[in-house]
C-alpha cells in the first residue's frame, strides 16, 4: 500500500535527528522507506555518511512501522528503543552523497510485552556500487516510555 503519512507523522524524532526522507509503502508486517544522502545529512562528512548509520536508518524505519500501526488504530506514535542488532553487515564503509537508500523492515515476531524482532534490508543506488546492508534488530516499545525510563 502507498504510504498515506509522512515521516514526521510516524516517527517521534524531530529536527536533524529525523533521518528518513520518505515513507514509500507498507503492508501488515513490513514498511519501506527512503533516505537521500547529501552533504547536509546528519553524520555526513567529506566522504558521505558512515555505513554504521545504516543501523539507525533501519531502526527509524521500524519506528515508522510502529507509528503507522498506532495511526491505523487511532493512536499516536510512541517512543521505542533499539535493544540490539545481530549481524549488521554492509558492503561499503560509506553511503555516498547523492545516494538514495531504500530501507525495508519486516516484523518477524512480536510479543505482548512490547518486544519485537525485525529483519532489515538496505539497498543503495548504483553511484555507490549498489551498496547493500542487512541486520536483524531487537526493539522494545513500552506502554509508557516515561515510566519505563524512570524505572517504574
Amino acid at each position: 500500500m502507498k504510504a498515506e503519512y509522512g515521516v514526521e507523522e510516524l516517527v517521534p524524532h524531530s529536527g536533524k535527528m529525523s533521518l528518513l526522507s520518505e515513507i514509500v509503502s507498507y503492508g501488515d508486517d513490513w514498511l519501506e522507506a527512503k533516505v537521500e544522502i547529501s552533504p547536509d545529512s546528519m553524520f555526513s562528512d567529506d566522504q558521505g555518511v558512515p555505513s554504521w548509520v545504516g543501523l539507525e536508518y533501519l531502526a527509524q524505519s521500524i519506528g515508522a512501522f510502529a507509528g503507522l500501526q498506532e495511526r491505523r488504530t487511532g493512536g499516536s506514535p510512541r517512543i521505542g528503543f533499539l535493544l540490539g542488532s545481530r549481524r549488521y553487515q554492509c558492503s561499503s564503509d560509506y553511503f555516498l552523497h547523492g545516494d538514495v537508500l531504500t530501507l525495508r523492515v519486516e516484523e518477524e515476531m512480536s510479543g505482548d510485552n512490547g518486544l519485537s524482532v525485525f529483519s532489515g534490508l538496505l539497498t543503495g543506488t548504483e553511484s555507490s556500487g549498489g551498496v547493500e546492508a542487512s541486520a536483524r534488530l531487537n526493539v522494545f516499545q513500552p506502554d509508557d516510555a516515561a515510566e519505563f525510563l524512570e524505572g517504574k
